[in-house]
């Protein structure tokens, strides 16, 4: 089946099968390995992306699925960036030193993004509430969560 996608800005027609997920259209036909593939069952986060403007874990999303909607945009980990500048979600992750294997750092950052988009000023709840949906087995957490509000004051320094 052809599918019509918008992925960090860049158009694509894609002739897939309608059975494949979202992460293995992303990391198979566009070559965009920054979203992981964790457990391929939609608990751990790893391959979480911004769909239309909402955090989902890509592994679940069936290309079926996508069909139906009018238009479908899709930003990954890659399509942070600015050139070479980081976004400040991910600054803030280095800054806290919440990086380690980095295996489960793009689904976290990129549900963090999807939630400041529509709330700048999550509270701390709010914020740990959207991160139950990961896993790490690094961290330990608290280095995230101390990356997630470092990341909130980043993006409110001009409020």
């Amino acid at each position: 089946m052809e599918i019509k996608l918008i992925v960090n800005g860049r158009k694509y027609t894609l002739d897939v099968d309608p059975k494949d997920s979202l992460l293995f259209i992303l990391r198979e036909y566009l070559g965009l390995t920054g979203t992981k593939n964790g457990c391929n069952q939609g608990h751990c986060g790893a391959c979480t992306v911004i769909l239309n403007g909402e955090a989902v874990k890509s592994c679940i999303v069936r290309v079926k699925n996508l069909t139906k909607k009018d238009e479908v945009k899709i930003i990954t980990i890659e399509g942070l960036a600015d050139n070479y500048s980081l976004h400040p979600i991910q600054q803030a992750f280095i800054d806290a030193t919440a990086v380690q294997c980095g295996f489960c750092t793009p689904g976290y950052i990129m549900e963090l993004y999807a939630l400041y988009m529509k709330n700048p000023h999550a509270s701390e709840q709010e914020i740990k509430s959207v991160l139950e949906g990961h896993l790490c087995r690094c961290t330990g957490y608290r280095p995230i969560l101390t990356a997630a509000l470092r990341a909130k004051e980043l993006l409110n320094q001009n409020d």
